[in-house]
């Protein structure tokens, strides 16, 4: 793991994710501290995943917890935020496995010329101004026969937030050989809770 998160970087981060990075794990499916949630969103990861081991790119890690999930099935991964202070807590998590936390953008992340099998990316998405544009750079690190795994939804009543799934699935047509969408509102295990908004995973390969 490389200690790569300069100061200068947080400025074009939202000010509050450092500040959110102490209670981040309080939620459910952020910290997976609950078993039963902990073991949804790994059955939920292994049939996501490759069943060999793989390079997986967790851009917009947060604390880590899909990455160490990842880790802990076998696979090699990358992980990626732009927050000090998550990446902090992403590391603590991910010692002694195999991978490596890297502080820099979802968007453009700091991996040179590296490629992947898997570019994993949850509720990270819907936040930057052109997911079209992000979604051709992400496709560039894929290597042939990868995929996205791509975790998003809406939230929100009065003033919903997010990417619906039929614009996500159009966003990677150009890109993907074909995307399968996996409804996750009515999984309430995965959330800690009932939820009544858009919840979804798309898997698509290249």
């Amino acid at each position: 793991m490389t200690d790569e998160c300069a100061h200068s970087e947080t400025t074009a981060q939202p000010p509050d994710w450092d500040a959110r990075a102490a209670g981040f794990d309080e939620e459910p499916d952020h910290g997976l501290r609950d078993p039963a949630v902990r073991a949804a969103w790994a059955a939920r990861l292994r049939s996501w995943l490759p069943g060999h081991p793989a390079d997986v790119l967790d851009l917009g890690c947060g604390t880590g917890s899909l990455s160490l999930l990842a880790a802990e099935q076998g696979h090699r991964v990358t992980a990626v935020d732009l927050s000090p202070a998550m990446i902090e807590r992403a590391r603590a998590k991910l010692a002694g496995h195999p991978a490596e936390v890297l502080c820099g953008p979802a968007e453009t992340p700091p991996v040179g010329e590296r490629r992947f099998d898997v570019v994993l990316v949850r509720h990270v998405l819907w936040t930057l101004p052109d997911p079209a544009r992000v979604l051709r750079h992400w496709r560039e690190l894929l290597r042939p026969g990868g995929r996205f795994v791509l975790v998003e939804g809406v939230w929100g009543e009065s003033h919903p937030v997010g990417i619906p799934a039929d614009r996500l699935a159009a966003l990677l047509a150009p890109l993907t050989a074909g995307a399968r969408v996996e409804r996750l509102s009515g999984d309430a295990v995965l959330w800690g809770k009932e939820v009544t908004d858009e919840r979804y995973a798309v898997v698509a390969g290249v």
